[in-house]
């Protein structure tokens, strides 16, 4: 137990003086803070843009008198314009000559196509067609509505009659299945890719914790000091123990940015948060932790099968393939959470880590999938954990080429013998 604290401690440590972790750690934290502060960086670019705008004026010309004065009530909308309005016959050239003298920035010509229909034609009159394509939508929402008031107030309907023609319509989704599916699905897939990335990132270390050290001869200390067994579990506890507090930092900085830089509700109104409940906390971390164990078991064996830094990452390629379709398994499957590729996704140990948590926030997985769920992640960590060490405690000094996987069977089966 002693050996195992030790190990565990000097992992730590090592990777806590990484400049890798301590520069990833920096960025991820500052991306965050960014990333919370995206709507008042929005909000500040807007403002700057409506101060722009509001400082514009728009002419608006109805010479026909179509509106019968009623567009006066547009200066009293926050269009973001100061408008004017005039009944003179301008021509194009009149009103040329106006944005060309910067008496207003843009001008609307109304103009009837045909006196026996309703059809109006709008120019929109710019310096530049470069700096806009269209008229603004909510003009051309506030003209029309203009206009249908007016010719409403025409045909003298009562209160009643006017609220009839629009409708208050309230609707309601109803499913056929019997099982009652809840929870945002928006906040599961990100949670759910959230718990991927911490999973796998934390996992990954470990290979390269354990190649490094081979190239530093460290290992060489470690093994005539301890057991292989106990360096193969130090080191997962180290990293992983390292990985969770950076995983719950992330997380503060998170929470604390939400509370200090968002308007409050807003996440609320985004995300729907109420089925993260203590019970589904604990869950995910205990989903978490068996999950990274698994990985990094898998990642232990595949770097102490190099003994060169730059070997990791093709050593590593299987078990990067088997974490990308174990989330996707479970990514993609939760479009259909009563399905029962859904449900074998919860089960399978790949990807039940990012499955099942999130199947029980939807409530449609029982105490007893989660137990047998757990059971079946534990028993494979235990048999992944076999093989490492076995493998791992032959292959651990080898300083040659990469050893293949029918090098890693026949070590398996002579440490059987």
């Amino acid at each position: 137990m002693k050996d195992l604290k030790t190990v565990t401690i000097f992992t730590m440590k090592e990777m806590i003086k990484r400049k890798s972790f301590i520069v990833t750690t920096i960025i991820i934290l500052f991306l965050i803070i960014i990333g919370f502060n995206i709507p008042n960086i929005i909000d500040f670019f807007s403002k700057n843009d409506n101060q722009s705008v509001g400082n514009e004026k728009l002419l608006i010309v109805d010479s026909k008198n179509i509106f019968e004065g009623t567009l006066e009530n547009l200066s009293s909308m926050d269009l973001g314009y100061e408008i004017e309005v005039s009944n003179e016959n301008l021509s194009f050239e009149d009103i040329k000559g106006k944005i060309e003298n910067e008496e207003v920035n843009e001008a609307i010509l109304i103009e009837q196509s045909n006196e026996n229909t309703n059809v109006y034609n709008l120019r929109y009159i710019v310096k530049n067609v470069a700096t806009v394509s269209s008229i603004p939508e909510n003009l051309i929402n506030a003209i029309s509505s203009t206009y249908t008031n007016l010719q409403i107030s025409k045909l003298g309907l009562t209160q009643e009659q006017i609220q009839s023609l629009t409708p208050n319509f309230e609707y309601s989704i109803e499913q056929t299945e019997e099982q009652k599916i809840s929870g945002n699905l928006m906040v599961i897939m990100l949670l759910s890719l959230v718990l991927f990335y911490a999973i796998y990132f934390c996992a990954y270390q470990v290979s390269s914790s354990i190649t490094t050290e081979k190239t530093s001869k460290i290992m060489e200390t470690l093994v005539t000091s301890t057991s292989p067994r106990i360096i193969v579990l130090g080191k997962t506890i180290g990293i992983g123990i390292v990985g969770l507090v950076q995983v719950c930092l992330f997380v503060a900085v998170s929470l604390i940015s939400a509370k200090l830089f968002l308007e409050p509700g807003i996440i609320e109104s985004v995300l729907d948060m109420s089925k993260f409940t203590p019970y589904l906390a604990i869950i995910t971390i205990i989903y978490f932790i068996l999950g990274y164990f698994a990985y990094a078991l898998l990642y232990a064996l595949t770097g102490s099968t190099v003994s060169k830094p730059e070997d990791i990452q093709s050593a590593n390629t299987p078990v990067a393939i088997l974490a990308v379709i174990g989330f996707y398994l479970s990514y993609f499957t939760m479009m259909n959470p009563t399905s029962n590729l859904n449900m074998f996704a919860s089960m399978f140990p790949i990807s039940s880590p990012f499955c099942m948590p999130f199947r029980i926030m939807m409530g449609v997985a029982s105490v007893t999938d989660v137990i047998i769920s757990l059971a079946i992640l534990v028993v494979t960590i235990l048999i992944v954990a076999n093989v490492a060490i076995k493998i791992y405690s032959n292959a651990i000094l080898n300083y040659g080429t990469k050893m293949s996987l029918s090098d890693m069977i026949r070590i398996y089966r002579d440490k059987n013998n």
